[in-house]
């Protein structure tokens, strides 16, 4: 029973922070915002040391804003189940290194992708699609949030393209 509690609370941490992250964080800020497009999609991709390079600390908090969806589960799953909280945070933390590796020196193997794909789980491969074309492969760790992700991308580019008309 406990070691399903804690499989449960990861999983829905996983689940709640990614679809957060990617239709309250994500997809605006590929619309309306300037340091997740200019930092993250850049070859560093590093929000610290683009601030310190920079002089604007402000990029921060764009940073922060990535994490902030499964950290805002803390006090609510840890209630539940510290270990599992702990482990979804540990697993988020986990596969936002994995996706990240160069495809220079990197190959998801064939039974890897083949279980990714049942679990519609990202694999480095499909984000890097993503880091190429900033319009597909939404969803950071689950792959399904892809197509109402891009929904949402056009909605809200469409918000832009009215309120830009109707203010300039």
């Amino acid at each position: 029973m406990i070691f399903i509690k804690i499989f449960c609370v990861a999983i829905l941490l996983l689940l709640l922070g990614d679809l957060i992250s990617t239709f309250c964080y994500h997809v605006p800020e590929h619309i309306f915002g300037k340091f997740h497009a200019v930092v993250h999609h850049s070859p560093n991709r590093s929000f610290v040391r683009y601030a310190i390079l920079t002089k604007k600390p402000v990029a921060l908090i764009t940073g922060f804003f990535g994490a902030f969806p499964y950290l805002m589960f803390i006090p609510l799953f840890w209630i539940i189940s510290p270990i599992g909280t702990i482990l979804g945070l540990i697993l988020a933390e986990c596969h936002v290194e994995w996706r990240h590796v160069s495809l220079q020196h990197w190959q998801t193997p064939t039974r890897v992708k083949w279980i990714c794909k049942i679990f519609c789980i990202t694999t480095p491969e499909r984000h890097w699609e993503h880091h190429l074309n900033s319009r597909v492969a939404f969803g950071d760790i689950f792959t399904f949030y892809d197509k109402p992700a891009q929904a949402w991308f056009r909605v809200l580019l469409r918000w832009k393209k009215m309120f830009r008309a109707r203010y300039s």
